[in-house]
Protein backbone atom coordinates (compact mmCIF):
# COMPACT_ATOMS: atom_id res chain seq x y z
CA UNK A 1 0.00 0.00 0.00
CA UNK A 2 1.33 3.46 -0.94
CA UNK A 3 0.50 6.33 1.39
CA UNK A 4 0.02 9.75 -0.22
CA UNK A 5 2.68 12.38 0.39
CA UNK A 6 1.84 15.88 1.60
CA UNK A 7 2.36 17.20 -1.94
CA UNK A 8 0.08 14.55 -3.39
CA UNK A 9 -2.63 15.37 -0.84
CA UNK A 10 -2.41 19.04 -1.81
CA UNK A 11 -2.58 18.11 -5.49
CA UNK A 12 -5.68 15.98 -4.97
CA UNK A 13 -7.25 18.80 -2.96
CA UNK A 14 -6.51 21.20 -5.81
CA UNK A 15 -8.08 18.86 -8.36
CA UNK A 16 -11.20 18.39 -6.21
CA UNK A 17 -11.59 22.18 -5.94
CA UNK A 18 -10.88 22.95 -9.61
CA UNK A 19 -13.31 20.31 -10.86
CA UNK A 20 -16.11 22.48 -9.47
CA UNK A 21 -14.75 25.81 -10.69
CA UNK A 22 -15.42 27.17 -14.16
CA UNK A 23 -14.58 30.85 -14.43
CA UNK A 24 -12.45 32.88 -16.88
CA UNK A 25 -10.40 34.22 -13.96
CA UNK A 26 -9.48 30.77 -12.62
CA UNK A 27 -7.01 28.38 -14.25
CA UNK A 28 -8.74 25.62 -16.19
CA UNK A 29 -8.12 21.98 -15.24
CA UNK A 30 -7.75 20.07 -18.52
CA UNK A 31 -7.47 16.54 -17.14
CA UNK A 32 -5.97 14.30 -14.46
CA UNK A 33 -4.60 10.77 -14.68
CA UNK A 34 -2.45 8.58 -12.48
CA UNK A 35 -0.16 5.57 -12.54
CA UNK A 36 0.64 3.33 -9.56
CA UNK A 37 3.58 5.64 -8.84
CA UNK A 38 2.49 9.14 -9.83
CA UNK A 39 -0.40 11.55 -10.24
CA UNK A 40 -0.47 13.78 -13.34
CA UNK A 41 -2.52 16.96 -13.61
CA UNK A 42 -2.78 18.94 -16.86
CA UNK A 43 -3.69 22.63 -16.66
CA UNK A 44 -4.28 25.12 -19.47
CA UNK A 45 -1.10 26.67 -20.87
CA UNK A 46 -0.48 30.22 -19.65
CA UNK A 47 2.30 32.81 -19.87
CA UNK A 48 4.23 33.56 -16.68
CA UNK A 49 2.89 35.10 -13.49
CA UNK A 50 2.35 38.45 -11.81
CA UNK A 51 5.58 38.25 -9.80
CA UNK A 52 7.64 37.86 -12.98
CA UNK A 53 5.78 40.82 -14.45
CA UNK A 54 6.56 42.97 -11.39
CA UNK A 55 10.25 42.01 -11.28
CA UNK A 56 10.80 42.48 -15.03
CA UNK A 57 9.11 45.89 -15.19
CA UNK A 58 11.23 49.02 -15.60
CA UNK A 59 11.14 50.07 -11.93
CA UNK A 60 10.61 46.55 -10.53
CA UNK A 61 7.08 47.64 -9.67
CA UNK A 62 3.90 48.11 -11.68
CA UNK A 63 2.15 51.41 -12.46
CA UNK A 64 -1.16 52.04 -10.72
CA UNK A 65 -3.06 51.72 -13.98
CA UNK A 66 -1.84 48.16 -14.66
CA UNK A 67 -2.14 47.17 -10.99
CA UNK A 68 -5.78 48.32 -10.92
CA UNK A 69 -6.48 46.37 -14.10
CA UNK A 70 -5.03 43.17 -12.61
CA UNK A 71 -6.33 43.56 -9.05
CA UNK A 72 -9.88 44.06 -10.35
CA UNK A 73 -9.59 40.73 -12.18
CA UNK A 74 -8.23 39.04 -9.04
CA UNK A 75 -11.17 40.35 -7.01
CA UNK A 76 -13.73 39.22 -9.60
CA UNK A 77 -12.24 35.71 -9.55
CA UNK A 78 -12.24 35.77 -5.73
CA UNK A 79 -15.88 36.82 -5.71
CA UNK A 80 -16.68 33.64 -7.64
CA UNK A 81 -14.66 31.54 -5.17
CA UNK A 82 -16.16 33.14 -2.08
CA UNK A 83 -19.69 32.78 -3.48
CA UNK A 84 -19.00 29.03 -3.59
CA UNK A 85 -17.66 29.10 -0.02
CA UNK A 86 -14.10 28.46 -1.21
CA UNK A 87 -11.15 30.27 0.37
CA UNK A 88 -7.94 30.20 -1.69
CA UNK A 89 -5.66 30.46 1.40
CA UNK A 90 -2.43 31.03 -0.58
CA UNK A 91 -2.93 34.13 -2.71
CA UNK A 92 0.33 35.75 -3.87
CA UNK A 93 1.66 37.17 -7.16
CA UNK A 94 3.22 33.79 -8.07
CA UNK A 95 -0.27 32.29 -8.01
CA UNK A 96 -1.71 34.93 -10.33
CA UNK A 97 -0.97 33.60 -13.82
CA UNK A 98 -0.99 35.65 -17.03
CA UNK A 99 -2.71 34.48 -20.21
CA UNK A 100 -0.36 36.51 -22.45
CA UNK A 101 2.66 38.82 -22.49
CA UNK A 102 0.49 41.85 -23.27
CA UNK A 103 0.85 44.98 -21.10
CA UNK A 104 -2.75 44.50 -19.92
CA UNK A 105 -3.06 40.71 -19.64
CA UNK A 106 -5.87 38.45 -18.55
CA UNK A 107 -5.07 37.00 -15.13
CA UNK A 108 -6.08 33.65 -13.69
CA UNK A 109 -5.78 32.37 -10.13
CA UNK A 110 -3.96 29.06 -9.71
CA UNK A 111 -2.49 26.75 -7.06
CA UNK A 112 -5.48 25.63 -5.03
CA UNK A 113 -3.51 23.09 -2.97
CA UNK A 114 -4.27 24.96 0.27
CA UNK A 115 -7.82 25.99 -0.70
CA UNK A 116 -10.64 25.16 1.71
CA UNK A 117 -14.41 24.97 1.51
CA UNK A 118 -15.72 27.10 4.34
CA UNK A 119 -18.87 28.98 5.35
CA UNK A 120 -19.28 32.70 6.04
CA UNK A 121 -19.12 32.25 9.81
CA UNK A 122 -17.27 28.95 10.01
CA UNK A 123 -13.64 29.10 11.03
CA UNK A 124 -10.69 26.88 10.20
CA UNK A 125 -7.68 26.68 12.47
CA UNK A 126 -4.94 24.92 10.48
CA UNK A 127 -1.97 27.03 9.36
CA UNK A 128 -2.01 27.45 5.59
CA UNK A 129 -0.34 29.62 2.99
CA UNK A 130 2.93 31.51 2.52
CA UNK A 131 4.32 33.44 5.56
CA UNK A 132 4.75 36.87 3.92
CA UNK A 133 1.09 36.84 2.80
CA UNK A 134 -0.48 35.21 5.88
CA UNK A 135 -3.22 37.04 7.75
CA UNK A 136 -2.86 37.68 11.52
CA UNK A 137 -5.69 35.31 12.45
CA UNK A 138 -3.87 32.36 10.87
CA UNK A 139 -0.69 33.07 12.83
CA UNK A 140 -2.71 33.34 16.04
CA UNK A 141 -4.55 30.07 15.30
CA UNK A 142 -7.78 31.96 15.93
CA UNK A 143 -9.52 30.48 12.93
CA UNK A 144 -10.29 32.19 9.67
CA UNK A 145 -12.92 32.67 6.97
CA UNK A 146 -13.15 34.38 3.57
CA UNK A 147 -11.46 37.53 4.85
CA UNK A 148 -8.16 35.62 4.93
CA UNK A 149 -7.91 36.09 1.15
CA UNK A 150 -8.60 39.81 1.44
CA UNK A 151 -5.53 40.35 3.63
CA UNK A 152 -3.48 38.62 0.91
CA UNK A 153 -4.96 40.95 -1.72
CA UNK A 154 -3.76 43.89 0.39
CA UNK A 155 -0.22 42.48 0.40
CA UNK A 156 -0.41 41.88 -3.37
CA UNK A 157 -1.43 45.51 -4.02
CA UNK A 158 1.41 46.75 -1.78
CA UNK A 159 3.98 44.50 -3.52
CA UNK A 160 2.75 45.38 -7.01
CA UNK A 161 2.93 49.15 -6.44
CA UNK A 162 6.21 49.23 -4.50
CA UNK A 163 8.17 46.13 -5.50
CA UNK A 164 8.71 45.43 -1.78
CA UNK A 165 6.92 43.55 0.99
CA UNK A 166 5.05 45.47 3.69
CA UNK A 167 6.57 43.13 6.28
CA UNK A 168 10.32 42.60 6.65
CA UNK A 169 11.29 38.92 6.64
CA UNK A 170 14.69 39.74 8.17
CA UNK A 171 12.96 40.57 11.45
CA UNK A 172 10.17 38.83 13.36
CA UNK A 173 7.61 38.81 10.56
CA UNK A 174 4.93 37.18 12.73
CA UNK A 175 4.90 40.10 15.19
CA UNK A 176 4.81 42.61 12.34
CA UNK A 177 1.84 40.90 10.71
CA UNK A 178 -0.11 40.45 13.95
CA UNK A 179 0.24 44.17 14.66
CA UNK A 180 -0.07 45.31 11.03
CA UNK A 181 3.27 47.04 11.61
CA UNK A 182 4.15 48.31 8.15
CA UNK A 183 5.04 51.67 6.66
CA UNK A 184 4.97 53.57 3.38
CA UNK A 185 8.56 54.79 2.73
CA UNK A 186 8.62 58.01 0.64
CA UNK A 187 10.44 56.12 -2.09
CA UNK A 188 8.24 55.07 -3.89
CA UNK A 189 5.03 55.84 -1.96
CA UNK A 190 5.19 59.61 -2.46
CA UNK A 191 4.48 58.87 -6.14
CA UNK A 192 1.47 56.65 -5.39
CA UNK A 193 -2.08 57.92 -4.89
CA UNK A 194 -3.70 58.29 -1.50
CA UNK A 195 -6.63 56.20 -2.77
CA UNK A 196 -4.32 53.22 -3.36
CA UNK A 197 -2.91 53.57 0.16
CA UNK A 198 -6.44 53.84 1.59
CA UNK A 199 -7.48 50.55 -0.02
CA UNK A 200 -4.34 48.81 1.28
CA UNK A 201 -5.04 50.15 4.79
CA UNK A 202 -8.59 48.78 4.65
CA UNK A 203 -7.39 45.36 3.47
CA UNK A 204 -4.52 45.03 5.95
CA UNK A 205 -6.81 45.29 8.96
CA UNK A 206 -5.93 42.97 11.85
CA UNK A 207 -9.59 42.60 12.88
CA UNK A 208 -11.42 40.48 10.33
CA UNK A 209 -14.72 42.33 10.76
CA UNK A 210 -13.01 45.61 9.79
CA UNK A 211 -11.26 44.18 6.74
CA UNK A 212 -12.76 45.01 3.35
CA UNK A 213 -14.70 42.28 1.53
CA UNK A 214 -14.48 41.60 -2.21
CA UNK A 215 -17.51 43.76 -3.02
CA UNK A 216 -16.36 46.62 -0.80
CA UNK A 217 -12.94 46.52 -2.44
CA UNK A 218 -14.42 46.54 -5.95
CA UNK A 219 -16.51 49.57 -4.94
CA UNK A 220 -13.50 51.48 -3.59
CA UNK A 221 -12.75 54.79 -5.38
CA UNK A 222 -9.29 53.57 -6.41
CA UNK A 223 -10.87 50.83 -8.54
CA UNK A 224 -13.99 52.80 -9.49
CA UNK A 225 -11.98 54.72 -12.02
CA UNK A 226 -12.97 55.64 -15.58
CA UNK A 227 -9.60 54.67 -17.10
CA UNK A 228 -9.68 51.30 -15.32
CA UNK A 229 -13.19 50.68 -16.61
CA UNK A 230 -12.08 51.58 -20.15
CA UNK A 231 -9.09 49.23 -19.93
CA UNK A 232 -11.30 46.39 -18.71
CA UNK A 233 -13.95 47.00 -21.37
CA UNK A 234 -11.30 47.07 -24.11
CA UNK A 235 -9.96 43.78 -22.78
CA UNK A 236 -13.42 42.18 -22.65
CA UNK A 237 -14.15 43.41 -26.17
CA UNK A 238 -10.87 41.92 -27.38
CA UNK A 239 -11.51 38.45 -25.94
CA UNK A 240 -15.23 38.51 -26.76
CA UNK A 241 -16.41 37.77 -23.22
CA UNK A 242 -17.81 40.10 -20.59
CA UNK A 243 -17.26 38.86 -17.04
CA UNK A 244 -15.48 41.68 -15.19
CA UNK A 245 -17.58 44.77 -15.86
CA UNK A 246 -21.37 44.86 -15.92
CA UNK A 247 -23.63 46.49 -18.47
CA UNK A 248 -25.58 48.15 -15.65
CA UNK A 249 -22.56 50.47 -15.20
CA UNK A 250 -22.34 51.51 -18.86
CA UNK A 251 -24.71 54.46 -18.60
CA UNK A 252 -22.96 55.78 -15.49
CA UNK A 253 -19.56 55.82 -17.20
CA UNK A 254 -20.99 57.28 -20.39
CA UNK A 255 -22.48 60.16 -18.37
CA UNK A 256 -19.18 60.53 -16.49
CA UNK A 257 -17.30 60.87 -19.78
CA UNK A 258 -19.81 63.40 -21.13
CA UNK A 259 -19.82 65.59 -18.00
CA UNK A 260 -15.99 65.59 -17.78
CA UNK A 261 -15.44 66.16 -21.51
CA UNK A 262 -13.77 62.76 -21.87
CA UNK A 263 -13.87 60.54 -24.91
CA UNK A 264 -16.29 57.62 -24.70
CA UNK A 265 -15.44 54.88 -27.24
CA UNK A 266 -18.23 54.55 -29.79
CA UNK A 267 -17.79 50.79 -30.04
CA UNK A 268 -18.90 50.53 -26.39
CA UNK A 269 -22.30 52.02 -27.20
CA UNK A 270 -24.70 49.12 -27.47
CA UNK A 271 -26.94 48.96 -30.50
CA UNK A 272 -30.59 48.94 -29.43
CA UNK A 273 -32.23 45.55 -29.28
CA UNK A 274 -34.95 45.32 -31.99
CA UNK A 275 -37.16 43.42 -29.54
CA UNK A 276 -37.09 46.43 -27.23
CA UNK A 277 -38.13 48.81 -30.00
CA UNK A 278 -41.57 47.40 -30.73
CA UNK A 279 -44.20 50.11 -30.85
CA UNK A 280 -46.87 50.16 -28.20
CA UNK A 281 -50.24 49.03 -29.55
Amino acid sequence: MRFPTKQESQLRNEVAILQNLHHPGIVNLECMFETPERVFVVMEKLHGDMLEMILSSEKSRLPERITKFMVTQILVALRNLHFKNIVHCDLKPENVLLASAEPFPQVKLCDFGFARIIGEKSFRRSVVGTPAYLAPEVLRSKGYNRSLDMWSVGVIVYVSLSGTFPFNEDEDINDQIQNAAFMYPPNPWKEISGEAIDLINNLLQVKMRKRYSVDKSLSHPWLQDYQTWLDLREFETRIGERYITHESDDARWEIHAYTHNLEYPKHFIMAPNPDDMEEDP
